[in-house]
């Protein structure tokens, strides 16, 4: 494979890859060797993991370590409290309004999908929840190939108070039918400038979630050249190539997941009534926590594959140690996936604050 293949990551995939077995090590984006789960990222560091299918439980069950990567311009993680602002593309949602929670409703969004993921934002580092906590092990400032933390380190930060720092609907445009990775650069550079976060140090610990109204194909999704549910990356991956002005920005492609109901998550933990934005929920939580522990792609945490922390969990079973189950926030109960946890060697749900 090419040394020179885009990095978006933590793509969370709906399609049995067929070709694991035609799939040699090679060297990755990142300069790594791949192991034996290359096909799991077999152009772009995508993960495809097919829900409730052998292939995803063999990814899960992947036992190597989550290794530093050195940072990229000086970043690796989110070592102040992460603040995410959520995005919502396009002329397409329609009319804004407010429901009894302060929520930004719209009457374009026919599955409710804006308000169930400001609530689980909302919600993160509340309550006590320690679903927030298996990310803190994690930090910068150590060796490129380290797999530890010492309490000197600059670690992943705990959400001192709820993660949502804002909301915009951008109706200027509508969104593209299928836009492209430097249109939702793009999207998330003015966004930034919309939050008035204009230089490098405000969008430090920042992440910006731009969500595609429904029907719309972000970046291929649901397309047969698109097998996946959302990604991650940064303005200065060369597959976005955006230039911003107020510094690095990490960014979610988050399309209109329940389009492909049950093979992003719809009922994956509970069913019918909320079970049917358990995909928004355990897709997004997916790319939050990917964000917060390499939020520079891939100059945080990724083990020797390439897959991120939430990647090695993935669709792995409902309950149990390291399964999705629903966590209680205060702003509700939320179906979450689990997520790595190298001091156990195992995936979690939920793990003490460090």
């Amino acid at each position: 494979m090419s040394t020179f293949l885009p990095r978006r990551v933590g793509l969370i995939g709906v399609a049995t890859v067929a070709f694991v077995a035609t799939l040699s090590a090679s060297t990755s984006a990142f300069g790594a060797t791949q192991d034996g789960l290359a096909a799991f990222h077999p152009t772009s560091h995508r993960v495809m993991m097919p829900p409730r299918n052998p292939a995803a439980a063999a990814a899960a069950a992947r036992t190597s370590a989550l290794r530093y990567g050195g940072g990229v311009d000086g970043i690796g993680v989110t070592t102040g409290s992460p603040k995410v602002y959520v995005v919502f593309y396009g002329s397409q949602w329609g009319t804004v309004g407010t429901d009894g929670n302060g929520y930004t409703t719209l009457s374009g969004d026919s599955k409710g999908m804006a308000p169930r993921l400001q609530a689980m934002y909302k919600g993160l580092g509340t309550n006590g929840e320690l679903w927030s906590g298996v990310m803190t092990q994690y930090c910068e400032g150590v060796a490129r190939g380290a797999t530890s933390c010492s309490a000197s380190n600059a670690h992943v930060a705990y959400p001192t108070s709820n993660a949502l720092a804002g909301v915009w609907v951008d109706e200027s445009v509508a969104s593209p039918s299928n836009a492209t990775a430097f249109q939702l650069g793009t999207e998330a550079v003015k966004a930034a400038a919309h939050f008035g976060n204009t230089t490098a140090a405000s969008n430090r610990n920042a992440q910006y979630v731009v969500v595609s109204p429904t029907g719309t194909h972000p970046d291929g999704f649901n397309t047969s050249g698109g097998n996946f549910c959302a990604w991650h990356d940064y303005n200065g991956d060369p597959y976005v190539g955006v230039t911003s002005p107020y510094g690095d920005l990490a960014f979610t492609n988050a399309p209109y997941v329940t389009d492909l109901g049950a093979s992003c998550g719809q009922n994956y933990v509970n069913a019918g009534g909320a079970g049917n934005l358990d995909g928004v929920t355990i897709v997004m939580g997916h790319e939050y926590s990917e964000t917060i522990t390499d939020q520079n792609p891939a100059g945080g945490w990724t083990d020797r594959s390439g897959a991120e922390n939430a990647d090695k969990c993935a669709w792995k079973g409902v309950g149990g140690t390291g399964g999705a189950q629903n966590v209680a926030f205060a702003t509700g109960s939320f179906a979450m996936q689990g997520t790595w946890s190298n001091d156990s060697n195992n995936c979690r749900i939920s793990h003490p604050r460090v």
